[in-house]
């Protein structure tokens, strides 16, 4: 046995669980840090970009049915001025920048806080979309984007009967 094996964050898959789950503990607690800071996010791979020191995380629902896709993102504290929407060669793309600005002027102190963040996630989509029906609609901070299919992609969908195995 060598030494190696007797230190308990070697295991035959490389990292135990254990160790593992403290790195990423690790990792959450600098990201929380630094993102203060105006520091670059090196964690988010979901959309966040976490440059300019406001971290934009947006959180997008998808579902479809036999007629639509249908996406809803939540976008608190941002209006429809603030985001664009496109759809080009069957690919939706969300994006846009949220800027912010404090100040508070008390008798004793002044501060002047400015923080701004962007935001840009895509979707490919595996069907035709019928380009002239696409619409989104914006209330309280949740956006909504109806994307209804062609109608060739809406005949393409077959229910099979399924029987019983012999």
């Amino acid at each position: 046995m060598a030494l190696k094996d007797l230190a308990p964050w070697h295991s035959k898959g490389g990292t135990t669980p254990a160790l593992s789950e403290l790195h990423r503990e690790v990792d959450r607690v600098f990201e929380n840090f630094w993102g203060g800071f105006g520091m670059p996010s090196l964690l988010r791979d979901n959309g966040a970009v976490g440059l300019g020191g406001l971290a934009m995380d947006v959180r997008v629902d998808t579902s479809e049915d036999d007629k639509a896709y249908h996406v809803t993102a939540e976008l608190p504290g941002m209006s429809e001025k603030d985001v664009e929407v496109t759809f080009a060669d069957n690919t939706l793309t969300i994006s846009g920048e949220k800027k912010e600005e404090k100040e508070v002027k008390e008798k004793d102190y002044h501060r002047r806080e400015r923080s701004f963040g962007s935001f840009r996630r895509s979707f490919t989509l595996p069907v035709e979309i019928d380009e002239a029906k696409i619409a989104a609609t914006f209330k309280d901070g949740v956006m909504t984007i109806e994307l209804p299919k062609s109608a060739t992609a809406q005949k393409q969908a077959k229910k099979i009967t399924i029987s019983r195995g012999k």
